[in-house]
């Protein structure tokens, strides 16, 4: 979908990584710049978020390796940095000189805090940043303290994918216009952003201040619950027909315990209740006795796991390339699920990269 189009990555951590990952899922030619003496001795750096990128290794204080980062950013659409602010510029690489060297780039930017603020030149993590931006507030029962899945709400949601949108929005405007844009993609921003859906509830009364008194943070028919293998089950029925199939498998169609959904007084009385019906029996026994029906329930399982699961399987989702577990690019079109390829070793391409440079401007010394 993506092809013709060129990425420059500059190597970093996290989001930036991933971002370039995505293109290149997506068919961009993603070529990322390797730090000289980094990666691993043993693998000799090979990374996942590496698939479908090619490497070149460069030190860009060395002068001569500057010169051919340059080069590859003048004929890029787009450069992929994650570095604090100023880093860049003190490189000599940013956005005013590259924009020298191609007016129509799409600089991507990734950080936590953002290019200003009073936190920006700070430190932080994916934690730090969804704490700050209101996205960790909901993200637990009432009783026990905010916890999130690692890195997938402020890196991935609101960093990654918000600086791949970012970028490919620049990229469009840049071929109607010639012009190109700093993309100022923060985590702070994106995973804000992305409250907004659940923002849309507080219109409507459905989001509280109060942890455990929202709409879908504190009802008996939203969370997930422990059974007798030690492992859990989702259960989110929202509306009152899904709510009504899933009273009426577990048999308690007219239990006056369960009859009311929205009362939030009961919420709790309700929760304990269910706790105790799922816990005396194993996931296994819960996913068989709900599958099928719309009544909105579903083991929570490992990447391990749901590899093996029908509908995953079936989709061809999670697959094992060189040994690594990882999931398929996404999203897909007409010719379904593509197969992941092998991540480039550090500097794996560095000639070809080279050859290709002297090729379009003749500069051997490149």
């Amino acid at each position: 979908m993506l092809s013709g189009i060129r990425i420059v990555e500059i190597e970093g951590l996290g989001p930036g990584p991933f971002a370039g990952m995505l293109l290149a899922d997506l068919g961009a030619e993603v070529i990322v710049l390797h730090r000289k003496g980094g990666g691993s001795d043993i693998t000799g750096g090979a990374s996942v978020l590496d698939r479908g990128k090619r490497s070149i290794v460069l030190d860009l204080k060395d002068g001569d390796d500057l010169a051919t980062a340059k080069a590859l950013i003048a004929r890029a659409d787009g450069l992929i940095e994650g570095f604090r602010p100023g880093v860049m510029e003190r490189l000599g690489l940013g956005p005013d000189v590259c924009h020298a060297l191609n007016p129509a780039l799409a600089y991507g930017r990734m950080t936590g805090w953002g290019q200003d603020g009073s936190r920006h030149k700070t430190a932080g993590h994916d934690l730090n940043y969804i704490a700050t931006s209101g996205a960790l507030y909901y993200a637990s029962a009432p009783e026990a303290a905010p916890i999130t899945p690692a890195t997938l709400v402020g890196d991935i949601g609101g960093g990654a994918l918000y600086l791949v949108v970012g970028m490919l929005a620049a990229i469009l405007k840049a071929r109607e216009t010639g012009k190109g844009a700093v993309v100022d993609a923060a985590i702070v921003d994106g995973s804000a952003h992305m409250m907004n859906l659940l923002m849309a509830l507080g219109q409507g009364g459905g989001l509280s201040e109060e942890r455990g008194q929202s709409l879908l943070d504190g009802p008996h028919w939203s969370r997930t619950y422990a059974c007798a293998d030690g492992g859990y089950l989702s259960v989110q029925c929202l509306e009152p027909k899904f709510y009504g199939i899933f009273l009426e498998v577990l048999g308690l169609s007219g239990d006056a315990v369960f009859a009311p959904q929205y009362e939030r007084a009961l919420w709790p009385d309700q929760t304990a209740a269910l706790a105790a019906i799922f816990v005396a029996k194993p996931v296994r026994h819960w996913a068989d006795l709900f599958a099928g029906s719309d009544a909105c329930v579903a083991p929570v399982l490992s990447p391990q796991m749901a590899k093996n699961d029908l509908h995953m399987a079936a989709r061809g989702v999670w697959q094992i390339k060189d040994g690594a577990l990882q999931a398929a690019p996404a999203p897909r079109f007409e010719s379904g699920a593509r197969a992941v390829s092998t991540p480039p070793v550090r500097g794996q391409h560095s000639v070809e990269i080279r050859d290709e440079i002297r090729a379009e401007i003749g500069k051997a010394e490149l």
